[in-house]
């Protein structure tokens, strides 16, 4: 294998495969990269066994050929280099990397060990705007759990209901539903979400189309130049939307920034308390207070004008609060309950495509 490469399209696919390759796994190899030359343009792909990213880059190749490398020292490597071409040039297992002012070589493992995740032969096809997409995305793979005893709340559903596509995740103590797209398609994916925080790094702020095909199996997202592909989580996922209120007895309408700001300034004294704060809501008095009392520090009661209908209270942890503050986009948000023990539900007063649903605590 002998090639050139801009040391700017070098680095930046290692930056986009090198974070998935495994150093802490069993197999020496899962901790390299596969450098590969395909049809005149060079590939770099990293996996973990459950998910595989391939970055393709145009190269200048006088000969084809592919070698394995550490992940972690190549791209600490190419990033250190200055801009500028770059050749390659491999001699048996050795990856000689030559620039003006360097040279060096890496030590590989050959390619033929390297495992790759098998192709996507009859599955179903679909695209999906990236900026849309990376929202949307990011707006559910929050309320997903890190608890691997429960492997199904540790995925994002992708599923169609009423012609409508949905993405949603819940770790059964809050739970983050968004409308996608209009679609006929019938689609049913549980995709971890870990995968989905690997893809948004890949996902760019531009209009991008990003073309997903899947199987009963694995899945398939292609961005540009960039391949991502991670098995499904087998598993029947709880039916969620029985849990998200439709009617409220009690609803304030407020400015979102207003609820930002009294949620941040009482979570500093419920630190001592797991986060645990108080939202009392007065119909009477047409606003939303929030206490929270740290017994060492002392309390603190902040309230913020709103619109509301009905009255109560119900204690919710601050962190999952701002979490879901922060996921809404529009100026108002309403937030609703219907007593102590029953889920809230936060949703944008403009769109109803997002529902933020937490559970409470018990006070």
């Amino acid at each position: 294998m002998k090639l050139q490469v801009t040391q700017e399209n070098l680095n930046r696919a290692l930056g986009s495969v090198a974070r998935v390759a495994n150093s802490r796994g069993t197999l020496p190899i899962l901790a390299n990269v596969l450098i590969k030359t395909s049809n005149n343009r060079l590939s770099i792909s990293a996996t973990n066994l459950d998910i595989a990213i391939t970055h393709y880059i145009g190269a200048k190749v006088s000969e084809e050929g592919s070698i394995t490398v550490p992940a972690r020292l190549m791209q600490d490597f190419i990033s250190n280099l200055p801009s500028g071409i770059i050749t390659l040039d491999l001699s048996d297992t050795k990856l000689n990397v030559t620039t003006d002012k360097y040279q060096s070589v890496v030590n590989g493992i050959m390619s033929d060990d390297f495992p790759v995740m098998p192709a996507i032969t009859k599955g179903k096809k679909w695209s999906i705007s990236g900026k849309e997409f990376k929202k949307s995305l990011q707006q559910v793979v929050l309320a997903a759990s890190s608890d691997e005893t429960r492997p199904v709340l540790t995925g994002v559903l992708f599923n169609t209901f009423e012609d409508s596509l949905f993405i949603a995740a819940t770790d059964s103590y809050r739970l983050a539903e968004k409308r996608l797209t209009k679609t006929k398609e019938e689609v049913d994916l549980l995709i971890p979400a870990s995968s989905m925080q690997d893809l948004l790094r890949i996902l760019g702020d531009n209009e991008e189309e990003v073309t997903v095909t899947h199987d009963e199996q694995q899945v398939l997202f292609q961005v540009g130049d960039i391949e991502l592909v991670t098995r499904l989580i087998d598993g029947k996922y709880p039916d969620y939307r029985k849990l998200i209120p439709e009617k409220f007895a009690t609803e304030a309408v407020l400015q979102r920034s207003d609820l930002v700001n009294v949620t941040k300034v009482s979570s500093l004294f419920a630190r001592e308390s797991a986060g645990s704060v108080t939202i009392d809501v007065s119909e009477e008095e047409q606003s939303l207070s929030i206490r929270s009392v740290a017994s060492q520090l002392g309390e603190n009661t902040a309230t913020a004008t709103a619109k509301v209908t009905g009255s109560g209270s119900i204690t919710l942890n601050s962190r999952y609060l701002l979490d879901a503050l922060g996921a809404l986009s529009g100026d108002q948000v309403s937030f609703g309950f219907n007593g102590k023990l029953e889920p809230t539900l936060l949703r944008d007063l403009k769109s109803k495509d997002y529902r933020h649903v937490i559970m409470p605590l018990k006070s």
